[in-house]
């Protein structure tokens, strides 16, 4: 290419001036090719911006904003401490960046405010149950990590109606509360399976449990994570089943600003690790024991092989701390919304890939 380019210079340019003109022309241009080549193999590998991992850091503080009284997600106990699977991933972030769970500023926030919390900064984390759609996730300026639970519209029934799914609920009547996307997926539903019903409108949850329990309806609808919380407020739970039925998609997760790729990638991270942590069999109980193994994949999420923290900008042990202090994905959510709990929910889509679920990890190397 540079002979060519010299013999055209040759023929194009019979002037002296003009040609000597032309070829210093020429190697300023080709000088400034080749140093834009190198200013992109040497830029571009850089780590992102991590501002809010930064701030928390400094601060020693993380602001997780959280909502109030929504029992297995997050509450707080007589004592002042929160609980909760959403308030368990704000530990386990606390964990990953500084090393200790419990340096966490759990901040509650309403409907009405959660959104501006987090773009104002006012908190680092949003880990509420809020939906991840297309509407929150293009056009307010906020990410969605992850899933941490895979919620949807389904249904709770008594137990003596004798039904195991929602294809069995030919000629009931369905409690609901007015909402119109509950209701359009309820017809589609029923109509698509020519079953036959009858809606019946409710107000709040408590009326729905009401009419649950006088027999006004055979069935309430609403969304999973809803449905096992009105089931505690029924006079006696252990009368009612939650279908395992989802006839509708509402995942939920955690949210942070955009912009922040390195914060992102941090919180995106967090939820894979814990994930990870429960198909390796890696858990709160077995951490200790496991830092002497020789599988490398173990090796790795303890920070004792591979990458380590150093692409997020964390300690080589933080999968070691959040496991350590917080547990994996499974010991989080049994405990909190599981079989360990007052909710007793079944794991269904939140169980790990190879057990028949949705949760499922890229690998760490």
């Amino acid at each position: 290419m540079l002979r060519l380019s010299v013999s055209w210079i040759e023929e194009s340019y019979p002037d002296k001036r003009e040609k000597i003109l032309v070829r210093l022309w020429y190697r300023a241009l080709l000088a400034g090719a080749v140093c834009a080549v190198l200013a992109c193999v040497f830029v571009l590998p850089k780590p992102v911006s991590a501002i809010t991992l930064e701030m928390v850091k400094q601060r020693g503080m993380l602001n997780c904003g959280v909502a109030a009284g929504m029992q297995g997600f997050s509450s707080v106990d007589d004592q002042g401490v929160w609980n909760g699977l959403n308030v368990d991933i704000c530990r386990a972030a606390a964990a990953a960046v500084l090393g200790d769970a419990g340096k966490v500023a759990f901040i509650p926030l309403s409907l009405k405010n959660r959104l501006i919390a987090l773009q104002s900064g006012e908190v680092d984390l949003l880990s509420m149950n809020i939906g991840w759609d297309m509407s929150y996730d293009t056009s307010i300026g906020l990410h969605f990590g992850g899933v941490t639970f895979y919620d949807g519209q389904g249904f709770m029934v008594p137990v003596k109606l004798g039904v195991k799914s929602g294809l069995e609920l030919n000629r009931t009547t369905v409690c609901l509360e007015p909402a119109d996307r509950d209701k359009a997926n309820l017809v589609d539903f029923f109509t698509s399976h020519n079953l036959e019903y009858r809606i019946v409108d409710v107000g709040e949850n408590s009326s729905a449990a009401e009419a649950l329990d006088s027999g006004r309806c055979d069935v309430i609808s609403g969304d999973i994570s809803e449905l096992y919380l009105l089931r505690l407020r029924t006079a006696e739970p252990n009368r009612y089943l939650v279908l395992p039925d989802l006839i509708s998609r509402r995942p939920l997760g955690p949210m942070v600003r955009q912009g922040d790729d390195g914060w992102f990638n941090v919180i995106r991270w967090v939820l894979f690790a814990l994930v990870i942590a429960e198909d390796e069999g890696l858990d709160s109980l077995t951490i200790e024991q496991m830092q002497a193994s020789q599988n490398p994949d173990i090796r790795r999420l303890l920070g004792r092989d591979g990458i380590g923290g150093k692409g997020l900008g964390l300690a080589d042990d933080w999968i070691y701390q959040m496991i350590r202090q917080v547990g994996n994905y499974g010991e989080i959510f049994n405990r909190n919304v599981g079989a360990g709990s007052a909710l007793q929910m079944e794991r269904n889509l939140n169980e790990l890939w190879n057990r028949g679920g949705l949760q499922y990890a890229p690998s760490i190397h």
